[in-house]
Order: structure tokens, then C-alpha cells, then sequence
């Protein structure tokens, strides 16, 4: 189990941190070629995020908090997948941003998770 949770918080970083960098690209007119890698890399990232949250349910995390995570990858995979057919033109930097702000709350949830698994691993090997 602890090789499962590793890989996938290893990789709810990685592509969060790829998903970030591809983001502002975007946002700068560059790179706009890439946004299949963006989408494809943020299903790697949701079902990252959701295989951390239900394994952290089996290790004694709070069930709000395993949910919660989860519920923000929903939320982030549901809003990337439709945010293009979301208030078209000029107000689209709204939706833009919301995007953003989830995806920014997904990452978080998967660190809150990482750390609680971290120290509760630190206080049961001390004991």
C-alpha cells in the first residue's frame, strides 16, 4: 500500500506541476498545440488525485477530507472538460480562472493528503 500511495502522490505532483506550466502557456498564446497533452495529463492527474484519496481512506485519513479530494477531481475534471462551451468571448477569463482556481484547490487536497499520511507514518513508526 505504501508503494501505491507513493506513485500516486509523486504523480499528483508532477502532473499538477505540468498542468500549472501548461496552463500560463496557454493563457500566453503559446503552445496552444499542446492542450491534448493538457487534458490527457490532467486525467492522469484526477484519477492520481482519486487513487491518493481512496487509499487514504484505508490508511485512517478523515473521510472528509478523502471526499473532499475527490469531489475537487470531479469538479476539476468535469470544468476542464467543458469549460470551452462556458461563457464564449470576452468574459471567458472568468471561467479561465475558476479553472484555475480548481485545479489549484485539487493540488492542494492532494498534498493535505500526502502530508496527513506523512506524519501519521511518522508518529505510528516512533511509537
Amino acid at each position: 500500500m505504501q508503494t501505491t500511495l507513493t506513485i500516486a502522490r509523486m504523480l499528483v505532483r508532477i502532473t499538477g506541476v505540468l498542468q500549472l506550466i501548461l496552463g500560463l502557456l496557454f493563457w500566453g498564446g503559446v503552445a496552444l498545440g499542446l492542450i491534448p497533452l493538457h487534458m490527457l495529463l490532467g486525467l492522469v492527474f484526477v484519477l492520481s488525485l482519486w487513487l491518493l484519496a481512496a487509499v487514504a481512506s484505508q490508511a485512517g485519513v478523515p473521510i472528509g477530507m478523502t471526499a473532499g479530494a475527490a469531489l475537487i477531481g470531479l469538479i476539476t475534471l468535469i470544468l476542464g472538460l467543458v469549460q470551452d462551451s462556458l461563457v464564449p468571448g470576452n468574459a471567458h477569463w472568468v471561467i479561465q480562472v475558476l479553472h484555475l482556481l480548481i485545479g489549484l484547490a485539487a493540488i492542494a487536497s492532494g498534498e493535505m493528503i500526502g502530508g496527513r499520511l506523512r506524519r501519521r507514518r511518522l508518529t505510528t513508526s516512533t511509537v
